[in-house]
């Protein structure tokens, strides 16, 4: 009988603290927006760096959804995210222009590489990325894609037409679409000796690279900008307005900018903020 009055005292000790915490607790704990983003800023470690700063500032916690900037944007439309953070420009400004999305801002950059196998059997090495996938083509040398809609891809498919090649007629054996994401692509690519696109982020953080190794780098062409929207609350109501605009806020600011300049991999900076630029 004894015990069994020391457990209950013990149970209604441990209810009589629960109830007692402050409501603001709980109100704190549900506080989160979510982000549709690029899978580059997932795996490169970026969002494990700004997140917690942003959380420590306003409390608002970020729950991210990284896929390819299509499927990210995807998401968003179906009003399943709160802001997008993403790197395919012309499809942002459509997402904007068709009422899903408010004030695309751009937040930071960093470029696209060309990685092959340090043989380099379509000798691209030195030359420029229109040259380059000239070259991949004629020699019908193995190049993995993305395939998945991504901002990467995206990217890929505009530099194969600057190369006056059109991929979709000369698709062949030599042409591998994974339909995955950025490290999966990279993945696929180091096991076939392959050449492919990359965003420097997770290339830098890439460590099963086999034979792979930068072979084109430095073109203006392949340039990679990063840009924020917030999601309509016009168009999707229950959109978390001001909290997802203090995350958009946070990023474009001096101390969010400065967040991503500090941000390396590997004691590389991986993205240069231009939140700013003229």
């Amino acid at each position: 009988m004894e015990l069994r009055r020391r457990r209950l005292a013990v149970v209604l000790a441990a209810l009589a603290f629960a109830t007692s915490l402050p409501e603001a607790s709980a109100a704190d704990a549900a506080r989160y927006i979510t982000v549709a983003s690029t899978t580059s800023t997932e795996n490169s470690g970026l969002f494990d760096h700004l997140l917690p700063m942003f959380l420590e500032k306003t409390g608002i916690a970020v729950r991210v959804v990284a896929l390819g900037t299509g499927q990210a944007l995807d998401i968003a439309r179906r009003g399943d995210a709160d802001v997008v953070f993403v790197h395919d420009e012309a499809a942002e400004e459509k997402f904007v222009a068709e009422g899903f999305g408010i004030a695309r801002q751009a937040v930071m950059y960093n470029d696209f590489l060309l990685v092959g196998p340090q043989s380099d059997p379509a000798r691209v090495v030195g030359k420029d990325i229109t040259t380059a996938l000239q070259a991949i083509k004629a020699a019908q040398a193995p190049f993995v894609s993305r395939g998945d809609r991504s901002g990467t891809h995206a990217a890929e498919l505009r530099l194969w037409a600057d190369a006056g090649v059109d991929i979709d007629a000369s698709k062949g054996p030599w042409y591998r679409e994974t339909g995955a994401g950025m490290g999966a692509a990279l993945n696929t690519a180091a096991a076939m000796d392959a050449y492919a696109i990359s965003d420097r982020g997770t290339w830098l953080s890439f460590t099963n690279r086999g034979a792979l190794t930068i072979v084109v780098e430095g073109d203006e062409r392949l340039f990679n900008q990063y840009g924020v929207l917030l999601v309509n609350p016009a168009r999707h109501p229950h959109v978390k307005r001001a909290d997802a605009q203090a995350f958009v806020d946070w990023l474009v600011s001096a101390q969010g900018q400065a967040a991503i300049a500090a941000f390396r991999i590997n004691g590389r900076q991986a993205f240069f903020p231009d939140a700013h630029k003229k």
